[in-house]
């Protein structure tokens, strides 16, 4: 949240540093101490996001090839997935997603059926993301299942304007964003309905009353990059002392 003050200053800001969640997921992209890069752009729409989202990686992906193949190569990774990563990405609608996972349902590929207005779950982004041999970015989702925050599609308010990135070959969600909310009374109203503590926000607030702009960014997860760029079974191995749910030392 603090970052959205400085890009009403800067225009184009970015974050970089460790991020903490106590979430009881034991799988093999989860931790519960990870770093993040977190941009932020003052005027940015979701389109502009998801843009600047795909250059991210695609620029990620192509000066790990550039400057350390040879690695890649040594690790076992297989190289010729990577080069297939080129702009632009599949974009497919939260709808469309639905309609993809309960398909998949239908012929025996996924065991639960799953309904609509809910979160993706593992199961779920490791299907979606098998169908392409590139990030696929999913948006649009349901308001109910994503942060207070986001701006509200306009043209229906029940889903915000936010983008999940699903790295191919099963390795999930490695960028969330979305835009930010504008307005004042819709970010109060939001706030009081996540039963969140008004004067906590109030800082959050005031941003929206002195000198605000539409703004939008998103979170990577560095250590769900790493792992997909180096095809690394377990995103413990990307960290030296990796923090899980059950592992907290060394």
């Amino acid at each position: 949240l603090y970052i959205e003050a400085t890009a009403m200053a800067l225009g184009k800001v970015y974050s970089f540093g460790p991020t903490f969640r106590a979430e009881k997921s034991k799988t093999r992209r989860h931790l519960t101490e990870f770093w993040m890069v977190e941009p932020e752009v003052a005027y940015g729409t979701l389109d502009d996001i998801m843009d600047l989202a795909e250059g991210l990686l695609t620029f990620l992906v192509k000066r790990c090839l550039e400057r350390r193949r040879a690695d890649l190569q040594t690790i076992g990774r297989d190289v010729s997935k990577l080069e297939k990563i080129e702009p632009p990405f599949p974009r497919i609608s939260y709808d469309e997603a639905v309609e993809k996972l309960q398909e998949g349902h239908s012929q025996g590929v996924l065991e639960n059926k799953f309904e609509y207005g809910g979160d993706l779950g593992s199961p779920d982004e490791t299907y979606l993301s098998s169908q392409y041999d590139r990030p696929v970015m999913v948006h649009r989702y349901p308001a109910g299942v994503k942060a207070f925050y986001m701006e509200p599609d306009p043209q229906r308010p029940e889903l915000a304007l936010c983008v999940d990135v699903l790295a191919p070959e099963g390795y999930g969600e490695i960028i969330g964003g979305s835009q930010r909310m504008a307005s004042h009374e819709l970010l109060l109203q939001r706030i009081r309905e996540h039963n969140l503590p008004e004067e906590a926000f109030k800082w959050y607030l005031d941003l929206r009353k002195y000198g605000s702009v539409p703004h939008g960014g998103f979170g990577m997860g560095i250590e769900r990059a790493v792992a997909w760029i180096c095809g690394l079974e377990h995103v413990r191995e990307t960290i030296p002392f990796p923090r899980m749910l059950y592992r907290l030392y060394p």
